[in-house]
């Protein structure tokens, strides 16, 4: 198995107090390096630490010790545990803030508020460690100490790691929707300003028949005029 003993540097202790298994061996079934077990065999290292019995919380069993000492090239199998932890609960709330540092909370705050409006108050109290009170009464301007107040970056002042703050803006900026497009009229490209239109010129007599006939009998009649004028 991967997993590692409960207590891994006392479990190797008392393997190497009370069996004959080699250094690769107590390394293997600990998941520690050989060498460290190796200067904890030789009082160099893990001065003071107790040796936990793995036999006694079921991690191990006499028949698995006996195989490893039998064959110095048998890994040992972690068996599983009799002592079961319970799991870890997510802490929620504030984040924890030294008290060396809680008084910058609000410079902190405030630089939040005027560079990143777009963050939430809930981000805010993940970034800073702070409550919505206090936000508030920051962005109000009604906080006790607004007028020595002074913008102070958060990462500067160790509050938040630079990766925490641009995770926050980041998913702010995705969750604010997008504004709305102007759509009134707006000014055309000079492409089209400046493009001259085709000039249009009617065609005279579009549409109508032309009487050949008629043609040329005014201009007989004209020809005639001329002869009689001669």
């Amino acid at each position: 198995m991967s997993n590692a003993p409960l207590m891994p540097k006392a479990t190797a202790v008392w393997l190497l107090d009370n069996t004959a298994l080699t250094f690769d061996q107590v390394a293997d079934f600990t998941k520690m390096h050989p060498l460290e077990v190796r200067a904890i065999a030789d009082g160099d290292a893990a001065q003071g630490i107790k040796g936990m019995d793995p036999i006694s919380t079921g991690q191990l069993s006499r028949d698995e010790i006996e195989r490893g000492e039998k064959d110095p090239d048998y890994r040992l199998r972690l068996g599983e545990s009799k002592v079961a932890l319970p799991p870890a609960a997510k802490r929620k709330g504030p984040r924890y803030t030294p008290v060396s540092r809680r008084h910058e909370r609000p410079s902190a705050i405030l630089w939040l508020v005027r560079n990143h409006p777009e963050l939430k108050d809930a981000q805010i109290m993940r970034l800073v460690g702070t409550t919505k009170t206090t936000i508030a009464s920051v962005r109000d301007r009604t906080h006790w100490n607004t007028s020595t107040l002074t913008p102070m970056d958060p990462v500067t002042l160790g509050l938040c790691s630079q990766i925490e703050l641009d995770f926050e803006v980041q998913r702010a900026a995705k969750e604010k929707p997008a504004a709305a497009t102007y759509g009134g009229a707006t000014l055309l490209p000079a492409s089209e300003t400046t493009r001259k239109e085709p000039e249009f010129e009617p065609a005279e007599g579009k549409g109508d028949d032309l009487n050949v006939d008629a043609v040329f009998a005014k201009l007989k009649t004209i020809g005639g005029k001329k002869e009689e004028q001669e």
